[in-house]
């Protein structure tokens, strides 16, 4: 075996691993391999190998020894202690100067924590957020590296070459910022992920049960819709998903198919880390709880009798005029859905310091990656127009969108309702907007209850300090700073 010719090593060759060192290779890389078990290492060669340059390794030190200086080596194992064990296997093997790649579905934490350590040894940690699924690791995934710009200086040319290219031909990728940056924005591309496959889903319910369309039927409608601004890959494949027929039965597919979703965790771990940064991520929040909902099928046989409206069928215009307000209530909803998402980038950015750059954020999401969608150049043209903009809500363009589709979004979900149609994320996202566009909340009574119970003080609009009213005897007001 030739030594040190390899300009990039995959470790860990699983459906992901294999793809990627595969489509490292035919870019014109020679990728070294290797994995836990040889046998994985000599098949993929043996399969693939006309596709491009692979070194093969049975051994960490052989595996090593086939990289480059500065090494660069991608671990594509589970996430946790599996990781942990890879990288305590492979450090003492490397050198200053050498780039240690977290390629999985990392929590932030664990990367910065591993960047932390690695870079007191002398070593880059990249946690690089990879998303496409496995057809995107071979073909071109988004990709969001963390980590210090000097590893993004020997990584990120190997990255932008095999990464997905936008309409405009520009890479997706660049560098997201420090240490857990780039793990952190795969997080919320994830926990924005949940949230529109949500709101797909109950698109799909409400022309069902509402409407009253067959899948077919709505898979034409989503193919339509596909056409204008909701121009997305999750549209794309839904209609796919609706049309295709079970060749056992020969019923829909959709009708065959379990009722109850799965989740892996990024969704849970966006959610829990909204609420440690106080962000509101509503909508979100309420699509990983719809999965949770849908596994619990003990409550949910245990309530089958409760009581509830009876459907009234619609008409065929009735329903082709109630399907134009699906199209708005999803349309807004999924505008929501990008909102919080982003502003839970920004406020992670803020509190870790990473500087993340939210126009280049949604330029990477434009190809490859599962929320793909026409309307991130009009996201990346909002932030870069006004890089401080607070919310995608504030946007004079996005603001008049959905203010047009408010009035057929709450049809929605008066229809939703009225039929006993459960829409969390289409209500949840109306709720959201209606409480940031609210002159005023009804928080000022809560924070009188808890200063009533707590003395916890309270803010008043009319003068600055904070508060406290003695609430027995004569009740008076006493500032407290």
């Amino acid at each position: 075996m030739s030594s040190s010719t390899a300009q990039i090593g995959v470790t860990g060759l699983a459906v992901m691993g294999s793809n990627l060192a595969r489509n490292f290779a035919r870019n014109g890389f020679t990728v070294a391999v290797h994995n836990r078990t040889a046998a994985k290492t000599t098949a993929l060669v043996e399969e693939f190998g006309h596709e491009g340059a692979f070194v093969p390794a049975e051994s960490a030190k052989e595996f090593v020894d086939a990289l480059e200086r500065p090494r660069r080596l991608i671990i594509m194992v589970k996430a946790g202690e599996p990781t942990d064990a890879v990288i305590r296997e492979f450090a003492p093997l490397l050198e200053p100067g050498d780039v240690i790649i977290d390629g999985g579905n990392a929590h932030f934490e664990d990367t910065r924590r591993r960047e932390k350590e690695l870079r007191e040894q002398g070593l880059h940690f990249v946690g690089v957020g990879i998303s496409g699924g496995e057809e995107g690791a071979l073909l071109g995934p988004s990709i969001m590296p963390g980590g210090s710009e000097e590893s993004y200086a020997s990584l990120g040319p190997l990255l932008e070459k095999i990464s997905a290219k936008a309409a405009d031909g520009t890479p997706c990728t660049s560098h997201v910022g420090p240490d857990g940056a780039g793990h952190f924005v795969k997080m919320v591309h994830n926990g924005i992920e949940y949230a529109d496959m949500q709101l797909i889903a109950e698109a799909y319910h409400l022309l069902r049960e509402v409407a009253g369309y067959s899948p077919a039927k709505i898979a034409e409608t989503f193919r339509a819709w596909n056409e204008g601004r909701l121009d997305s890959y999750l549209i794309e494949i839904t209609a796919e998903v609706l049309a295709h027929t079970d060749a056992a039965t020969g019923l829909p597919y959709v009708d065959v198919v379990a009722d109850a979703a799965e989740q892996k965790g990024t969704g849970r771990w966006t959610v829990q880390i909204a609420l440690d940064l106080g962000v509101p991520v509503s909508g979100i929040a309420e699509a990983v709880f719809a999965r949770a909902v849908s596994g619990h099928g003990e409550l949910r046989t245990a309530a089958r009798g409760l009581a509830g409206p009876k459907a009234e069928p619609l008409s065929p215009e009735a329903a082709a005029a109630f399907a134009a307000q699906v199209e708005q209530a999803l349309y807004a909803s999924k505008i929501v859905s990008y909102t919080q998402g982003f502003h839970q980038i920004q406020a992670g950015s803020e509190e870790y310091g990473w500087g993340v750059d939210l126009g280049a954020v949604a330029s990477l999401w434009r190809g490859g990656c599962i929320i793909r969608a026409a309307f991130l150049d009009r996201i990346r043209a909002a932030y870069d127009a006004r890089p401080e903009l607070p919310s995608l809500l504030a946007d004079a363009g996005f603001a008049e969108e959905i203010g047009a589709a408010q009035e057929g979004w709450r049809e929605v979900l008066v229809a939703a309702v009225r039929q006993g149609i459960p829409v969390p994320a289409f209500a949840a996202s109306l709720a959201y907007y209606d409480a940031l566009r609210s002159e005023r909340l009804p928080a000022a009574l809560t924070q009188g209850q808890r200063d009533f119970f707590g003395a916890h003080t309270y803010r008043r609009t009319d003068r600055e300090g904070s508060y406290h009213t003695l609430w027995s005897g004569d009740r008076s007001e006493v500032r407290t700073a």
